[in-house]
């Protein structure tokens, strides 16, 4: 499964020959839990067993949801408040889904930076950070579905300004939303064709995921220094990894513990704290709320969407340019978009030759800013389209943009990296010297 030398599943009975010849599944277990894994990984490598936890409970508490959820216009609301007052265990259920849904978000968002500072998308895992962006991308239309199904009032107009969105692409664009919405606007079939796939896109999401998981397994773990396990020989490569199981398996575990005690903590006392207070009040078409806005982990994106309105230059000359075809509202959708589609690319728009951010002095000032600036976006993206507002979004997706379609090239030319290790066992050692202890793990498991 991994190009690093390492010992292989064996059958030993004759059962398990006569399983390994015709299914060798119990190998590819031994072998997915035995991967020699950089043994310098820190805190930062756990988001990958929440996100595989978010994923099952997500699946989990949605097909009991479904069982008692009516996708109708008439009747949606209601089986909420059914579900909410009526079926056994039914709130913890709907809380447990509402909220895993943000833990999904906070893993996923904190797992992609660390991706981006220790410059794990790049060579020869490119493939493995495209796959993980079209899960983020499934995430996001799976979540964006699902707000919907309540048929609260901001499910409603939420869906009507974001499929309204569609329609601004020229030519077929409202083809497009017709097909979408299922008719001419927000309504019973929009309902049934969302729910549809948000009950599906999990699945799709499930297939994605042992996908990725491949991929990386396929190229071995990046790790803290960038530097890859050597492959010249077993023993080589056994001074720098340890296996997956017992040691990495229990560090997820206990992890994950932490973060589940802190989640069931807001899920048993605070459930209702992410959520929009007008999602509370059933869909009603003739009535607009005062400010429509989308989940908190759609912000972000939506604040880049709306700064590009028909006041900013750029978007002026654009218009201009291509006779009216790209306007403001196009143009923000393109925004919008294209600041997902250039984190994908990262791994051809980062010239530097370092790959962890650890051993970048400048790159570590940049990408600060860059965070500091994904949380400016998500607080412009919840306040209201007017004031001072709309130029803080404008100057928070001009560095969006600017990171990784400037900053990120002129940084591989004009920065001098720090030395780095030259292997993981000595950049190991270093760190364990500096604990004060007085002995190393091995490198396999005791006898």
């Amino acid at each position: 499964m991994s190009g690093i030398p390492h010992d292989h599943y064996e059958p030993n009975s004759d059962g398990e020959k006569w399983l390994h010849k015709r299914l060798p599944v119990v190998g590819l277990m031994y072998d997915t839990l035995m991967i020699p894994t950089p043994k310098n990984l820190n805190w930062m490598w756990i988001w990958g067993i929440v996100l595989t936890f978010c994923l099952a409970l997500q699946i989990i508490t949605g097909i009991v949801l479904v069982m008692h959820y009516t996708p109708h216009v008439d009747h949606a609301f209601a089986s909420v408040e059914h579900i909410m007052r009526n079926v056994e265990g039914g709130a913890m259920l709907r809380y447990l889904h509402m909220n895993g849904a943000s833990l999904f978000f906070i893993a996923v968002y904190a797992h992609i930076f660390r991706g981006l500072y220790y410059g794990s998308y790049k060579a020869p895992r490119e493939v493995t950070w495209i796959i993980g962006m079209l899960i983020y991308l499934l995430m996001m239309a799976t979540a964006f579905m699902g707000y919907v199904l309540p048929w609260g009032q901001m499910s409603f107009w939420g869906a009507t300004v974001i499929t309204g969105l569609f329609g601004a692409i020229p030519f077929f664009g409202e083809g497009l939303q017709t097909w979408l919405l299922g008719g001419p606007a927000v309504d019973n079939y929009t309902l049934q064709r969302f729910f549809s796939l948000h009950y599906l896109m999990p699945f799709l999401i499930a297939g994605l995921v042992i996908l990725h998981i491949w991929a990386f397994h396929t190229t071995g773990n990046n790790n803290p220094t960038g530097v890859e396990v050597r492959r010249t020989s077993k023993e080589d490569a056994e001074k720098d990894t340890l296996p997956f199981w017992p040691y990495f398996v229990i560090k997820d575990l206990f992890a994950l513990a932490v973060i589940l005690v802190v989640f069931f903590a807001i899920v048993g006392f605070m459930p209702n704290y992410l959520g929009h207070p007008d999602n509370y009040i059933e869909a009603n078409p003739l009535a607009t709320p005062a400010h429509i806005v989308p989940e908190w982990y759609f912000l972000p994106f939506y604040a880049i969407l709306r700064a590009f309105d028909g006041d900013v230059w750029l978007v002026i000359a654009v218009s201009w340019i291509t006779g009216g075809i790209i306007d403001a509202k196009f143009f923000g959708v393109l925004a919008m978009f294209g600041a997902i589609v250039v984190m994908a690319l990262a791994p051809w728009l980062d010239t530097s030759s370092v790959r962890s951010g650890r051993y970048r002095p400048m790159f570590k000032w940049w990408f600060a800013i860059f965070i500091v600036n994904f949380f400016v976006l998500m607080w412009a993206g919840a306040m209201p389209a007017e004031g001072i507002y709309p130029y803080i979004a404008l100057l928070g997706s001009t560095y969006w943009f600017a990171y990784f379609l400037v900053i990120l090239p002129l940084l591989g030319v004009i920065e001098k990296p720090e030395a780095q290790p030259a292997t993981i066992e000595e950049d190991f050692a270093a760190k364990f010297a500096s604990s004060g202890s007085g002995a190393q793990p091995s490198a396999q498991p005791a006898e």
